[in-house]
């Protein structure tokens, strides 16, 4: 059996991880540690998230670095708020006691002055995000050129959230870099083209099957009409009574409307979603990891970075657009050596795109049958009656009070104060299931041509209003810098956006359309380094072609 000392790392570390746990490295540990403690090489690892990527790349970054140096030795970037702190933590509780590494976490959304007062105390190690980073950049808050070591966390994700040019303004930055090491889920165009760009012949290491899923996580799909979606949400929660777990939307107004219905019915549920101030997303995911929430709605991109422990389900309330988004998805269940289940609502019309992600995912997924209502009733009855048996009644001094209980039910025989009990806890299920509706399709049926989807809140991916704006890489902005600049002055959230295309002069804005309005009454006028800014709908004339020019 392999063990963590057999891999090279010092006796400081072994004691750290014995300290906190760590017994066996899993796979992709096995297989990295040896080559990034060389330092030298480039590297890239495929593993899907929750295998234990960040021990892989931390404990050699740990050990490498210069303790006596209190100057930046190794940069991680990775895509969200959540994973930074998520990794900075780990680094930080891997770290020796006797040669303590210091660590420091740089994203948006939080006060940049605190977080260049730290770097300038003098740290080994930063997290950061793209954004952010190049903000300090900028600013002259940070400088590059002792970094040796730099590590892209979630690098897919990073391309899908459209940091390819902050990416590559970052490594061009690291100039004195000994290695640089790529980790990722997914093994897009785009990464290939980042290594072969900014790496010296990579060692690459495969854990498992590019783009296949985990093996302990169990894929299935329910087959269901467009009207019954939301009704089928409801059978798949009510007949996992225990679930704990994640639903996926593909709009916010989705993840906000099904949350608010879900409350009113009684579930402990939230959203998760770009409306969202930082303070109310950090007290919702405390919430979740508390455990004091039951399910989490989400969006794609407001999930994106979440590690909690322990989520049994993961439900997509719709296939996500993009069928490499599914990998995230499903990941975020079955970690750890656990087992997970990734369950999918999917309707006749969306059928072909469930075939795709099958394909790339290389697993086939069990269709299952919606529960019946006295299936949901069952199942919630055995397991009520389980939680019943195995209620600790040590604890409390429940003998004082039999008395009183025995005179109450004295008259009552036990069969009658079972069905009272179950009663009080079933009575609104079977009232509602009483006469449930059949939600399954059965194979005589079809779906009437030209039905369209009625999902709340519903639009089409490419439903976007388009902006033109006279600001582009000629004043100063790289895409990160620049979705930061606008958001900052419409007060809007990056969620509300689509793509956005710069070039030397101008640049086009892709944004919902109810937005659009406020975006243009916060923008257009201004100044900007004494430049009037004109920002106008594209497609009505100012910005209608690519190749114009602003004045």
């Amino acid at each position: 059996m392999t063990t963590f000392e057999s891999l090279g790392l010092e006796a400081d570390l072994l004691q750290s991880l014995e300290t906190i746990g760590f017994v066996t490295p899993t796979p992709i540990q096995e297989k990295a540690i040896p080559v990034l403690l060389q330092g030298t090489k480039d590297f890239v690892g495929l593993a899907q998230t929750g295998t234990g990527k960040t021990a892989a790349f931390g404990l050699p970054l740990l050990q490498l670095i210069n303790k006596e140096q209190r100057s930046p030795q190794a940069l991680v970037i990775c895509p969200t708020r959540e994973l930074c702190l998520q990794i900075s933590a780990d680094l930080e509780r891997f770290s020796p006691a006797k040669k303590k590494v210091h660590v420091a976490a740089v994203y948006g959304g939080t006060s940049i002055t605190q977080q260049i007062q730290q770097l300038r105390k003098g740290v080994h190690i930063v997290v950061a995000t793209p954004g952010r980073l190049i903000d300090l950049i900028e600013r002259k808050a940070i400088h590059l050129e002792n970094i040796h070591y730099v590590v892209l966390d979630e690098a897919d994700e990073m391309l899908n959230m459209g940091f390819k040019d902050d990416i590559e303004f970052i490594l061009k930055e690291t100039i004195n870099r000994h290695s640089m090491w790529l980790f990722s889920a997914t093994m897009p165009p785009e990464i290939r083209q980042v290594s072969k760009r900014y790496m010296d012949k990579p060692v690459e290491i495969a854990v498992g099957k590019v783009n296949s899923t985990n093996v302990n996580i169990d894929h299935q799909y329910f087959l269901t009409q467009h009207v019954n979606r939301y009704e089928t949400l409801k059978r798949i929660i009510d007949f996992n009574p225990g679930i704990y777990g994640i639903i996926f939307t593909r709009t916010k107004a989705d993840a906000q409307h099904i949350t608010e219905q879900l409350i009113r019915e009684g579930y402990d549920i939230d959203a998760l979603h770009g409306d969202l101030t930082q303070a109310q997303r950090d007290k919702v995911m405390a919430r979740f990891r508390e455990k004091s929430l039951q399910l989490l709605i989400a969006t794609d991109v407001a999930a994106r970075g979440i590690d909690v422990q322990g989520i049994t389900h993961v439900i997509n309330y719709e296939l996500p657009e993009d069928t490499e988004v599914y990998t995230h998805r499903s990941g975020r269940t079955g970690r750890a050596g656990r087992s997970g289940v990734s369950i999918s609502i999917v309707t006749p019309k969306e059928l072909y795109r469930l075939r795709q992600i099958e394909k790339l995912v290389n697993t086939r997924f069990s269709r299952m049958d919606i529960p019946s209502g006295k299936d949901v009733c069952r199942k919630q009855f055995f397991y009520f009656i389980e939680r019943l048996l195995s209620a600790d009644i040590s604890s409390g001094e429940y003998e004082a009070y039999l008395p009183a209980l025995r005179e109450k039910f004295a008259d009552m025989e036990k069969e009658e104060i079972l069905q009272r009990v179950a009663a009080l806890e079933f009575d609104r299920f079977l009232r509602y299931y009483e006469n449930a509706a059949d939600l399954n399709i059965r194979a005589q049926e079809r779906e009437p041509r030209g039905t369209r989807e009625k999902t709340i809140g519903r639009r089409s991916a490419g439903n976007y209003q388009r902006l033109f704006v006279n600001l582009g890489t000629k004043d100063g902005f790289y895409k990160a810098s620049f979705l930061q600049f606008i958001l900052d002055m419409s007060g809007l959230d990056k969620s509300v956006l689509g793509r956005i295309d710069m070039k030397e002069m101008n640049s086009w804005i892709e944004i919902e359309p109810q937005a659009a309005k406020k975006m243009i009454r916060a923008l257009d006028g201004k100044n900007y380094r004494g430049r009037k800014i004109r920002m106008n709908d594209a497609d009505s004339g100012g910005g209608r072609g690519k190749g114009r020019r602003s004045a």
